[in-house]
C-alpha cells in the first residue's frame, strides 16, 4: 500500500489535501507490509484501505466517523460501518443502524449492509483507524492513522460547507475539536454494548437532513426505496 503516488490511490483533491501526511501514509504502508511478512493477516484488502477517499472531497456533505474496520474476515470494505453485499449475518452495529434508520425516517434498507450508495451521495464513511489485524479489534491504533484521518477532517473544515458531522462513540468524538462550527450529530456508538444507552431514539438521520437543508443542501436518500429529495413518511 502507498507505493504509488497519492493521486493514483484516491481522488485528486483528496491527494492534494492529504499531501502533508504522505510521509505518515508511507510509514503505515511499510508497517502493513511488515505485518504481512510476519504472517499477521490484516483488514481490509490493500486496495480497499483508502476507499473512503475514492470520491472527491468536493462532493462530501456528511462525515460519518467510525472506530476501526470490522475485524471479522470478509466484513471490512474500507467504508466505516459498511460491508459487502451478501454478508450474513450483518455486524450487530450495522443491524442497529438499520433499526434506527427505520425508526427515524421509515427507511428500510433490506438484508444487505452495503452502504456504498451513501458514499455516492457525498456521505464520507471514514474510520478513525483504517486497518486492523484479523480478529483483533483496535490492534492498529498505534500505527498513526489518526494523523491521516485528522488531516482529512481538517481539510473538510477548511473547504467549508455544506457539511454535517456524525460522531458515534468516544473514538469518533475525539475529532470534535477539529470541527469548528461544523454542525455535529453525536451519540453513543451503535454497538450492542452501548446502543440502548443513547443511540436508539437519537434520530441521527432526520437530524442530518434538517442540518443539510439549513445549509441549502438536499437531504440524503438513506435507502433505495426513498424518493429523491426526502425521506418517506414514517409508517
Amino acid at each position: 500500500m502507498v507505493r504509488q503516488p497519492l493521486d493514483a490511490l484516491m481522488a485528486p483533491d483528496w491527494a492534494h489535501a492529504l499531501a502533508p501526511v504522505e510521509p505518515r501514509l508511507r510509514a503505515i504502508g511499510d508497517a502493513l507490509r511488515a505485518e504481512t511478512a510476519a504472517g499477521r493477516a490484516w483488514l481490509p484488502a490493500p486496495d480497499a484501505v483508502l476507499r473512503a477517499f475514492a470520491r472527491p472531497l468536493a462532493e462530501v456533505r456528511v462525515l460519518v466517523i467510525g472506530q476501526d474496520p470490522y475485524p471479522t474476515p470478509g466484513h471490512a470494505v474500507g467504508l466505516s460501518f459498511s460491508v459487502a453485499r451478501g454478508v450474513r449475518p450483518l455486524p450487530r452495529s450495522l443491524q442497529n443502524i438499520h433499526r434506527e434508520l427505520a425508526d427515524d425516517v421509515g427507511a428500510v434498507r433490506g438484508p444487505d449492509g452495503d452502504l456504498s450508495d451513501w458514499a455516492e451521495q457525498g456521505v464520507l464513511l471514514l474510520n478513525r483507524v483504517l486497518t486492523v489485524r484479523a480478529g483483533e479489534p483496535g490492534s492498529h491504533r498505534r500505527l498513526g492513522w489518526q494523523e491521516v484521518t485528522d488531516r482529512a477532517v481538517a481539510a473538510l473544515v477548511e473547504r467549508g460547507g455544506p457539511l454535517v458531522a456524525v460522531l458515534w462513540g468516544r473514538d469518533a468524538q475525539e475529532v470534535r475539536p477539529l470541527l469548528g462550527r461544523v454542525p455535529v450529530v453525536a451519540s453513543v456508538h451503535p454497538s450492542p454494548l452501548s446502543a440502548s444507552r443513547g443511540f436508539f431514539g437519537s434520530r441521527p438521520f432526520s437530524r442530518v437532513d434538517a442540518l443539510l437543508q439549513e445549509q441549502g443542501a438536499p437531504p440524503v436518500r438513506w435507502s433505495p426505496d426513498q424518493p429523491p429529495g426526502g425521506a418517506p413518511d414514517a409508517p
